[in-house]
């Protein structure tokens, strides 16, 4: 729950004390049910007020919605310190030199991997945290278990541990970790899975009032992508890279099953340009698309909304025709666990919260649950790319999207299972294509084991799919 106050003081405020408390900053609606509930309830009501802090809620949520009201386009200049794919006029020896740096960090057992899996599958269809969603295209295995096989690979390559930071948020943690106990760790060593919960974050109304969810409960949601800094350092993970002496933390997002979590190369990119933070881009060809960009923004790089994106910009193009701003944000980084220790230690001024209206379920006056048709309230959240601007050095790293980015948000249409899937064994084909590897049958389904294959290198140490076995799964006629 963010602000928080400290624990201690919770457990000795009294109900008086904190109805008091809420009554002077205008808040003492919440405990407009207390007669009616039973202890139990009046205990879970009492100890979720008694954390908030509202002298830090309030003008931190006043500060963002007065933001979100008068947001101003920011000064903005093409991004700096792209490392471009050859095909775009990159330089091959930049990426030759960047991989060997990114293997040499790994074998030194400098890298560890962090995922954000906060969300539940309910867009999907789905009851349950998103990384238990099944995506295998042949075999239904899921994000997590996917995941933990490319991480299963770089602990084969490297030759060391590669520990695994899991954020969860208070709606999945229990459910995750069952599903990891469950799937003993999907074959990681439990020493290396480090799971740990995001804060959350009450919402207001458009009075700035806090909604009660439910009769003895405020309603709150994750603090957003941002919260993973803060989280990182209250929970212990990083102290525990810290003593691992690991200093490069790999960055991904739950639901793209194409995250590139064994790219040497961008790490290694990260490591030889002295970057505290490192970003995986996607060459945007659309004007419209509804991508988040990097740009220097106000003479620093950082992340400018697609709303916030004038039309001058939008659609400058180049001698070539190409986009001026095409590099899109795809919430791929590589953090230096230093800076993210400093920004965690300063998150309220590096981090602010960013209001948003939302359609936010409340009872209402009679204690009735009400489901709102239109937006009722702000939820409020950080952004992780917030702490962009702050960084000493940031560099880009160019990601040839068909391999890397096909991210899960819809449970139909454009980044849906079915796309998902679909890319994926596009991404295979292509790997065993350049590996002389040929499929039985042009539509024939085909799912890699990514612990033993990641790439079409990889795929080339078997000479045919009968040597390959169950490495390579084929299935005729089962394309997505």
């Amino acid at each position: 729950m963010g602000p928080r106050v400290s624990e201690a003081l919770v457990t000795a405020t009294s109900f008086e004390t904190t109805r008091d408390h809420f009554a002077a900053h205008d808040q003492e609606h919440v405990f407009r049910f207390w007669d009616e509930l039973d202890a139990a309830g009046r205990d879970r009501l009492l100890a979720q007020a008694a954390a908030i802090d509202l002298e830090r809620l309030l003008p931190a949520a006043r500060t963002a919605i007065d933001t979100l009201r008068e947001a101003k386009a920011p000064e903005l200049a093409p991004p700096d310190d792209v490392l471009e794919l050859p095909e775009h006029g990159g330089d091959p020896g930049g990426w030759k030199a960047a991989t060997e740096r990114g293997r040499e960090l790994l074998a030194a057992g400098r890298v560890g991997v962090m995922v954000v899996a906060g969300g539940q599958g309910t867009r999907l269809g789905f009851e349950g945290p998103k990384g238990a969603f099944p995506v295998g295209p042949l075999s239904s295995r899921t994000l997590f278990a996917l995941q933990a096989e490319k991480i299963r690979g770089l602990r084969r390559r490297g030759g060391v541990a590669v520990p695994w930071y899991v954020m969860t948020s208070p709606a999945t943690d229990a459910a995750t970790r069952e599903i990891f106990a469950r799937e003993k760790q999907f074959g990681l060593p439990e020493s290396d899975v480090f799971l740990f919960s995001q804060d959350t974050t009450p919402a207001l109304d458009f009075e700035g009032r806090l909604l009660l969810e439910q009769r003895d409960r405020i309603f709150e949601s994750p603090n957003g992508h941002g919260g993973a800094i803060t989280a990182l350092a209250a929970s212990g993970a990083l102290d525990d890279m810290e003593r691992r002496g690991i200093d490069t933390l790999f960055y991904y997002q739950v639901d793209n099953p194409l995250a590139p979590i064994g790219d040497a190369a961008f790490w290694g990119h990260h490591d030889r340009t002295g970057a505290e933070v490192s970003c995986k881009v996607g060459r945007k060809t659309d004007p419209m698309a509804k991508w988040g960009l990097l740009a220097r923004c106000d003479g620093r790089t950082g992340v400018v909304e697609y709303t916030e994106i004038s039309d001058e910009h939008r659609y400058a193009t180049d001698a070539a025709g190409e986009l001026v701003y095409w590099a899109g944000n795809l919430a791929i980084h590589v953090f230096a666990t230093d800076f993210l220790r400093r920004m965690a230690a300063d998150a309220d001024a590096r981090l602010p919260y960013h209001a948003s209206a939302k359609k936010i379920p409340y009872v209402d006056r009679q204690g009735h649950p009400v489901a709102p048709s239109e937006p009722n309230g702000y939820k409020l959240e950080r952004f992780v790319f917030d702490a962009l601007p702050a960084a000493n050095r940031v560099s880009l790293v160019e990601a040839r999207l068909p391999d890397e980015f096909s991210p899960i948000k819809n449970a139909e249409g454009v980044e849906s299972p079915e796309t998902a899937r679909r890319d994926l064994q596009a991404v295979t084909r292509r790997w065993l294509t350049e590996a002389g590897l040929e499929l039985p049958a042009p539509d024939c389904g085909v799912e890699l084991d990514h612990s033993r294959i990641d790439g079409p290198e990889e795929a080339a140490s078997f000479r045919s799919l009968t040597e390959a076995g169950d490495v390579i799964r084929t299935a005729p006629g089962a394309t997505a």
